[in-house]
């Protein structure tokens, strides 16, 4: 029987966050489910494994955010979490109620 080898931690080139206030970051290639990747934040490192395949041009959580907490791209608010999203997890309309485009309420 042949050992799967492990996935191998991915930094350059995979991900980038675009503003520091954000807790979500953008796959720069799809990222399959387990891969295990790092983040830097300016004063700590944050290991995230993925939960889920993310696509190219996707996002996914760098932080814990709470079902209603806002979520942030761009350094701006782009949503809410419709439900409890964990580190790692992809975010798409599953899980994120988008506010883009709408006038206030």
């Amino acid at each position: 029987m042949q050992k799967r080898a492990k996935p191998r931690e991915r930094s350059q080139g995979t991900f980038i966050v675009i503003n520091a206030k954000d807790n979500v970051a953008i796959a720069l290639n799809d990222i399959e489910r387990g891969t295990p990747l790092r983040l830097q934040r300016s004063c700590h490192a944050v290991n995230i494994v993925v939960k889920q395949r993310v696509p190219f041009g996707h996002k996914f959580a760098t932080e814990r955010i709470g079902k209603g907490q806002v979520i942030r791209k761009y350094g701006e608010t782009i949503g809410k979490a419709t439900k409890p999203i964990r580190i790692g997890d992809w975010i798409h309309t599953h899980n994120l109620k988008s506010i883009r485009g709408r006038a206030p309420h």
